[in-house]
């Protein structure tokens, strides 16, 4: 089989068996991104998921489709042609998925839109640790707060390219993500999330002059109200350096002001 765009297949035996076992899986329905070649595929079936995978390239489908066929007829197996970043996906209950790089982050905001109970992901290893970075480092971004926000992330292991085929110039990391509630009370996600993303487009910028600059978060009359009902230690510094209880702050701010002008769209 050919390897579609920047997929690298995953075909280190030990490093598929240890990525199976990091959680329950028997009876449970597993969505699977990228399944590639089908070893993971192979390894979830054996450990008594059923299996829901989700494959971009028309041609590794129509190979799985023959490479298992029986699972298939039973039942235990569906093979969705499909980008993961856009296509419906099926209904699952666990995320075991060995993700393609280029779309690590668009697939992981995705699933966290959609909820699971617990996700085993293989990243690139830089991106695994901007993931685990914690908030109030210069490492943080985007990505860092909205999965710590929602989720418990763990590190499981380091992979060397040696375990894939093709091998990639970098090594890649196993991440553990379980959801829990936020830390702290959010009063409305949607414009947390917002929130979020229109700091981290200016993060080089101090909050204040992120808030002010953020277009479609606040209308203009507003901002200078907004702004003084904030603690100056959160204005006056960039947004990698803010606490999730910040983030939290400020969307509070907003969705308490709502009324009063202040737009959440």
């Amino acid at each position: 089989m050919k390897a579609p765009r920047d997929q690298h297949f995953l075909v280190d035996p030990r490093a598929i068996k240890r990525i199976a076992d990091i959680v329950d899986i028997r009876d449970r329905v597993v969505l699977e991104i990228g399944p590639g070649e089908g070893a993971l595929t192979r390894a979830l079936l054996e450990k008594g998921a059923r299996v829901n995978a989700v494959e971009v390239d028309a041609e590794l489908v129509e190979d799985l489709s023959i490479i298992f066929s029986d699972e298939i007829a039973q039942g235990r197996l569906r093979i969705i042609h499909g980008n993961a970043i856009k296509c419906p996906l099926p209904p699952f209950d666990i995320v075991v998925s060995n993700l393609p790089y280029s779309a690590s982050s668009k697939i992981t905001f995705r699933l966290l839109d959609i909820g699971f109970e617990v996700a085993v992901l293989m990243y690139q290893r830089e991106f695994a640790r901007r993931m685990v970075a914690p908030a109030g480092t210069p490492e943080c971004g985007r990505l860092s707060v909205m999965v710590q926000t929602y989720c418990c992330v763990e590190t499981m292991f380091d992979l060397p390219p040696q375990c894939f085929s093709p091998r990639p110039q970098v090594k890649s990391t196993v991440v553990k993500i379980t959801p829990r509630g936020p830390i702290f009370p959010i009063n409305d996600r949607k414009l947390y999330a917002a929130v979020v993303r229109a700091l981290f487009a200016h993060r080089r910028k101090m909050v204040r002059n992120c808030l002010k600059s953020s277009k479609g978060l606040l209308t203009h009359a507003h901002v200078e109200t907004l702004l003084a009902k904030l603690p100056e230690e959160i204005l006056s510094v960039r947004p990698e350096e803010l606490y999730l209880e910040d983030f939290a702050t400020i969307t509070n701010v907003i969705a308490d002001e709502s009324g009063s002008g202040l737009s959440s769209s």
